[in-house]
């Protein structure tokens, strides 16, 4: 059996393009001693695939030349030589971008390796409102900006991913939640969908004048995924003590100059407030926690997912690139066998 895969070649300036990579065939490898063979089904693409490509520090190592692209994904078990799965289950993981992944089922029921029921919910939502995605939302709104009743919450990306389940979490928490997205589409869409109180277009309106208006008495909370110029616009608007949450820059991520922190920041002293940077690992330990709220959301209707799915592996460079052109609604994930 052939394994294709998608192996990065060059360091991408600004927008992935497909000559940044080599899509190959290679043989499927074998599983050894503790370790499964997945037939890889969805992959999930995010926003921060596209750090993981610059040959710079994060909190994660970069993606080597020659590597296979690194993504998670989720799949069915193939072939197995652990005890703990049988051929037939379905796992998500970090399977790069390929038809075949090998696993150490020894991180199973970690944020690395889960087991999860095909029967509950579609495939790719395991790739989205339960699964990291979700989890992002959960921790980065809750516990970093701990939101109380009745306060102003404003979401960036709040129709990507991320962003629209931490809106839609607010609202289970009783805030007001003004949601930023680009394009009359989207935000009907947080509106008359999600349930969100107002939404700012941020491609054909003033962002300022929208934050004054939906946000009289200030922003309380602010989940950012976005950064650059609408993060500034929103620390001229926050109220005291107001909490900010850094889950992503996607503004930033394809930068051909330097990246663009805030002027604003002084608004936070003036304020009182405070601003918080995490990434979905640092909550690793709590990750049973998140799920049990987000599947009862779900089931209850409180929580309305959405995926954008893409089919086919080979469009993979393009579809990545969907994610900051602002082309997906909700959870971009590739099927990986076109139908």
């Amino acid at each position: 059996m052939q394994n294709r895969q998608w192996k990065l070649i060059s360091r991408p300036v600004g927008l992935v393009k497909r000559s940044d990579f080599e899509f190959v065939a290679t043989p499927v490898g074998e599983p050894g001693p503790g370790e499964v063979l997945v037939k890889v089904q969805y992959i999930s693409l995010d926003p921060a695939m596209r750090g993981w490509l610059n040959d710079s520090p994060s909190y994660i190592p970069p993606v080597g030349l020659g590597e296979v692209m690194r993504a998670g994904g989720i799949g069915a078990v193939v072939a197995s030589n652990a005890p703990s799965l049988a051929v037939g289950d379905t796992v998500t993981g970090l399977t790069g971008v390929q038809e075949y992944a090998i696993f150490n089922a020894g991180a199973i029921n970690t944020l690395l390796m889960m087991k999860v029921d095909p029967q509950l919910a579609p495939l790719p939502r395991y790739l989205g409102a339960l699964g990291l995605t979700g989890i992002s939302a959960y921790f980065g709104l809750l516990d970093i900006c701990a939101p109380k009743q009745g306060e102003t919450v404003v979401v960036s990306g709040a129709a990507g991913a991320v962003g629209s389940v931490a809106g839609q979490i607010a609202k289970i928490k009783g805030c007001r939640v003004v949601g930023i997205a680009g394009g009359p589409e989207k935000c009907r869409y947080l509106v008359d969908e999600l349930g969100f109180d107002a939404a700012i277009d941020y491609k054909n309106e003033d962002v300022r004048a929208g934050l004054e208006k939906h946000c009289p008495r200030g922003v309380d909370v602010y989940f950012d995924n976005v950064g650059g110029d609408i993060l500034d616009l929103v620390l001229e608007q926050i109220a005291r003590n107001a909490r900010i949450s850094i889950c992503g820059a996607i503004s930033q991520y394809n930068n051909l100059e330097t990246v663009q922190g805030p002027k604003n920041y002084l608004s936070l002293l003036l304020n009182h407030a405070r601003m918080e940077g995490f990434v979905v690992f640092d909550y690793a330990a709590r990750t049973g926690e998140a799920l049990k709220d987000l599947r009862g959301w779900v089931a209850e209707g409180k929580i309305k997912p959405r995926e954008d799915v893409v089919e086919g592996i080979d469009t993979f460079p393009e579809t990545l690139n969907k994610l900051f052109t602002g082309e997906n609604f909700g959870k971009l994930v590739i099927k990986v066998a076109a139908a």
